[in-house]
């Protein structure tokens, strides 16, 4: 096990001085500073993090990324937040999406008439694929 080393001189002499909340606390014999070694928690790996800002970029809502990627909403508004991402404004158009499998998406890229009318973004989301759309709303 490694030594912790000291948040304020970052020095790893440091001696054992109790139990608070139920993490070691510590001494640091340089500077005389109390400290705990922090909290690990359950790490998320970084792909579902990027893809839950991307999708939240493009206009994907914070339940819906929830329901797709397996990942809480509170995680996503909490990422959104550590990384200062904005999502542009949206007025006219609203995004639509489908999950595809490799030979449902090379069939609908084979009709033209499904590539009209709509912005339109491709994107990787395990062994599938999930194509965006932006719809004008109706009556607009």
């Amino acid at each position: 096990m490694t030594k912790p080393s000291c948040p304020k001189c970052d020095t790893t002499e440091a001696t054992k001085s109790g139990v608070v909340g139920g993490r070691q606390r510590y001494k640091c014999k340089n500077c005389g500073y109390h400290f705990s070694v922090a909290k690990v928690g359950r790490e998320i790996n970084s792909y579902y993090v990027i893809k839950a800002l991307q999708l939240y970029v493009e206009g994907v809502s914070y339940r819906e990324i929830e329901r797709l990627l397996g990942v809480s909403h509170v995680s996503v508004m909490n990422w959104v937040k550590k990384y200062g991402v904005k999502a542009p404004r949206q007025t006219d158009y609203h995004p639509t999406y489908k999950i595809l499998n490799q030979k449902e998406l090379a069939e609908f890229f084979q009709d033209p008439q499904q590539l009209k009318g709509a912005g339109l973004v491709v994107t990787e989301l395990g062994d599938k694929y999930m194509m965006i759309r932006w719809e004008r709303f109706k009556g607009v």
